[in-house]
């Protein structure tokens, strides 16, 4: 499997553990990563502002992976939404596309449909399944309770994702967890949002909602939080100690971005999935997890 792989403007500045298990877990798979050199931002940031700015933006990107040959895979999920939205309104709006393509033309590019985005755990549900994620598991987890969390952009909007997995009852990410042989915990308000929303507005608005599904898997007692977004992590990893500092409350909760979870069941080295850059420190975890004989 061959895919343009697009980090968008967080990952590498702030998540690059999740780009470090990213790599190891596409190359264990034998899945082809591409980067794409010179890819710019997705256009978020100024959806709200300027919305054919935002979606010119996405149109680069999108140019960008149709000039590699391939669909593009993505591990933030805020640029999944803004690039799945993009390519489908640039298919269904000719107008739309020519405006953006006039836009292009200044930096030398031109976009003209069909390329596929996908979330990269999206790809490994739909492309690998259980099976094959099995195949490749050399460590028991059995002994871990991870929670699942999934944030608000890798489920909505549900027409565009073309409904691959129930915003109001999703799974995918449970599966993925118990694919690696951990226990997927099951627990109130799976589906609430980090906070991340709200941090430039109200912190204390956003740090409160964060603790709200801490003090749920304190209740649960899961050993860690698997999520396949930069923002999110922002929330409940870097953010965990400004929360119990803030309400007194401790946690110690390490959250992990789930090719981190993945690339530990496949038997890698935590220093190679980038566990030593997560902020809450996941030592007494990996101390529980036995090695592959």
């Amino acid at each position: 499997m061959k895919a343009a792989f697009f980090l968008g403007c967080t990952i590498p500045v702030r998540a690059q553990n999740y780009e470090m298990a990213t790599r190891r877990v596409a190359e264990a798979l034998g899945v082809e990563l591409v980067d794409l050199p010179g890819a710019g931002c997705c256009g978020y940031p100024l959806q709200s502002v300027n919305p054919l700015e935002a979606q010119t933006l996405a149109g680069a990107v999108l140019a960008d992976a149709e000039a590699a040959g391939a669909e593009l895979l993505t591990i933030c999920t805020a640029c999944t939404g803004v690039l799945t939205e993009a390519a489908h309104e640039f298919a269904h709006n000719p107008d739309l596309l020519g405006q953006v393509n006039e836009g292009l033309k200044k930096i030398g590019k031109r976009y003209n449909g069909g390329v596929r985005v996908r979330h990269f755990a999206r790809a490994l549900h739909e492309d690998f399944g259980e099976a094959e994620i099995r195949k490749h598991v050399k460590v028991d987890l059995s002994a871990l309770r991870i929670a699942a969390h999934y944030g608000c952009h890798y489920l909505k909007p549900t027409a565009t994702y073309q409904g691959f997995d129930p915003s109001e009852a999703p799974h995918t990410l449970d599966d993925l967890i118990a694919w690696t042989g951990a226990q997927a915990v099951a627990y109130m308000g799976k589906k609430e949002c980090c906070g991340g929303a709200c941090l430039a507005v109200d912190e204390n608005l956003a740090l409160a909602i964060s603790k709200s599904k801490l003090d749920e898997l304190k209740r649960r007692q899961a050993d860690a939080m698997a999520l396949i977004c930069p923002f999110c992590s922002i929330m409940y990893d870097s953010s965990q100690k400004k929360i119990e500092t803030e309400y007194q409350e401790t946690y110690n909760l390490p959250i992990l971005y789930y090719p981190q979870l993945l690339g530990l069941a496949f038997g890698m080295d935590p220093k190679d999935l980038g566990f030593q850059v997560n902020r809450v420190k996941a030592k007494a975890l990996l101390d529980r997890v036995a090695q592959p004989a």
